[in-house]
């Protein structure tokens, strides 16, 4: 059996060195290190059946994005379009993946379990109706990043989805969530006051 390091290993499964780091962090594969650096069987790879690895047709995973802004009152939406990437598949769909929140956000559930699934070989395409869906903006490194594991990004409609009402409704979602943080930061501030100004003076002494 051969050690072989961690490029080289990918190179031969056919997938990105970053996603061979992350099996090997889920134990997926077994890791012997040498040093400070990662070595893998010769054994264990070969044995490591990788869907699109090399001589092997990679199977079509779909995950489904589907996003509204609002946080209520649009379930309706949400399956419609969900519906509407059900019935367009090619492949199989693996998974549908959910946000209530503003396009704007980087920190959405349903984009991070997407972006842990592509990561561990469960999606390999991931789908959208419009690419504001995926990101009001910023969608290109979502691209990127999912490239880097493997998985394409596919749109349904190229042209842009949302009007006006829609964008202003993100940037106002956006604005209360700032306003929420600054609101929390004064709060604290007011609080590390308070106790700095009772420290100064101890209950019961004379001001």
């Amino acid at each position: 059996m051969e050690l072989l390091r961690l490029s080289r290993a990918a190179r031969r499964l056919g997938v990105h060195p970053v996603t061979l780091r992350t099996w090997a962090d889920n134990g997926k594969i077994p890791v012997t290190w040498v040093g400070r650096e990662r070595r893998f069987s010769s054994g264990d790879v070969d044995a490591l059946k990788v869907p699109g690895g090399a001589g092997e047709e990679r199977p079509r995973l779909e995950g489904l994005y589907v996003r509204v802004s609002g946080t209520t009152g649009q379930e309706s939406s949400l399956e419609a379009r969900e519906a509407e990437l059900r019935a367009t598949a090619t492949g199989t769909v693996a998974r549908v993946f959910r946000d209530r929140a503003s396009g704007l956000r980087e920190n959405r559930p349903g984009l991070e379990k997407l972006l842990a699934a592509a990561a561990d070989g469960q999606v390999t395409v991931v789908r959208v109706t419009h690419e504001d869906r995926l990101a009001r903006s910023g969608a290109g490194r979502l691209r990127r990043l999912l490239a880097v594991h493997g998985a394409a990004v596919e749109v349904l409609h190229p042209q842009a989805q949302g009007g006006r009402e829609e964008f202003l409704e993100d940037f106002v979602s956006l604005a209360i969530t700032f306003a929420g943080r600054l609101h929390g930061m004064r709060s604290a501030a007011a609080c590390k006051r308070l106790l700095a100004g009772s420290d100064r003076h101890p209950p019961g002494r004379a001001r």
